[in-house]
């Protein structure tokens, strides 16, 4: 009974959000596996497509539900167990820190728009190099590929400097995970492996823009930045800049190009700019202020993190200890003989004589 209660209490903690998309995966890619074994192997067809499940460039139009469902679907074994190993722990970590809505409203942006941006460039492909049978009904695209790589754009966001350990023998820091993912997937992608490689560079860029310039960083009380009750929006600190996803050398001129970006970003109104919240919060940075203390802003995030994490969970323990308060007299009546409140010390009786008392005051 022992061995069962420990998962049991484990999945009863896990809250509902990753609750929610750990059964719906499961439940989906399993079926999907389950009936491309049987289609293959046992009726001697060949393998499902499913376009009423996957995401089809081509089909996608009929079908526009599978911009969403197809994050749920991992067609392999080795994708499944990954996504469980990774992101199911990952989203558990941030939902915690963030809350239900911030953590569903993380999963839809940086899977839907980075699904959205891969039909776009095969629509392109398409056009400019022809073979639609290829590009619109031939590459499917599925699997958690962008919310992986966004949720390592996140863990780099609030411990960039924490070291990891990868298959017990490569040390990386959290915030080089990223951009190797990133260059995995310009790897596969030159091999001719597309789909649905080319997610991950989608996934990096959403996630991190999100994070930048849009996600609330304040919703019940404690954010990263230490705020209290006000709502600023993004992260606009140095360390978190898009240059300093590449190397040092192309820092100057890829700075420059970042700059006319975003200020012309800011002037149509498709990123907001920072506003005096922003900057009394510490979620903005004027260009160059973090500059050679990259560690210290490192750190400062992590303890944070912590604390709005720790801030979180005494609320939920707090919220769960009010309703097992006993209860109190009512109208001022004593207590039932033989009650005592649970944690209190018994008193000594003391003296009522007049002469006791006068003792005690002199």
């Amino acid at each position: 009974m022992a061995l069962l209660s420990s998962p049991l209490e484990k999945f009863n903690s896990t809250p509902p959000v990753t609750k929610a998309f750990t059964i719906t995966l499961l439940v989906a890619s399993l079926g999907y596996q389950y009936a491309s074994f049987s289609a293959t192997h046992t009726e001697g067809k060949s393998p499902l497509n499913l376009e009423w499940l996957l995401l089809y460039p081509g089909l996608w139009i009929y079908n526009p539900w599978t911009i969403v469902t197809c994050v749920l679907v991992e067609p392999s074994i080795i994708g499944l167990i990954g996504t469980v190993i990774f992101t199911v722990p990952s989203l558990q970590y941030f939902e915690r820190l963030w809350g239900t809505v911030e953590t569903v409203k993380f999963i839809l942006i940086t899977t839907v728009v980075s699904n959205g941006i891969s039909l776009v460039v095969n629509y392109i492909e398409s056009f400019i190099f022809g073979y639609p049978e290829l590009f619109l009904y031939g590459m499917p695209y599925y699997g958690t590929m962008a919310l992986q790589t966004a949720l390592l754009v996140a863990f780099t966001q609030i411990i960039p400097e924490h070291q990891v350990q990868l298959f017990g023998f490569i040390k990386a820091r959290v915030k080089r995970l990223p951009m190797a993912y990133v260059t995995l997937s310009n790897i596969m992608c030159i091999l001719g492996m597309q789909s649905p490689w080319i997610l991950i560079q989608w996934g990096w860029l959403v996630g991190w823009g999100y994070l930048r310039f849009y996600k609330k960083t304040s919703a019940d009380g404690a954010s990263l930045n230490g705020t209290i009750g006000a709502e600023t929006w993004g992260d606009r600190s140095e360390t978190f800049a898009f240059v300093h996803w590449f190397p040092p050398l192309v820092h100057g001129p890829l700075g420059k190009v970042c700059d006319f970006v975003h200020e012309n970003a800011v002037r149509i109104k498709i990123v907001p700019g920072h506003s005096s919240a922003d900057a009394e919060g510490g979620s903005y940075m004027p260009l160059g202020a973090g500059a050679g203390n990259a560690r210290a802003e490192a750190e400062r995030r992590r303890a944070m993190a912590l604390k709005a994490l720790d801030q979180r969970m005494a609320n939920n323990a707090a919220s769960n200890a009010s309703g097992s308060r006993p209860p109190q007299p009512a109208n001022g009546e004593p207590p039932a003989p033989g009650h005592r409140r649970s944690g209190s010390i018994p008193r000594r009786p003391t003296e009522t004589s007049s002469s006791g008392v006068g003792q005690g005051q002199s």
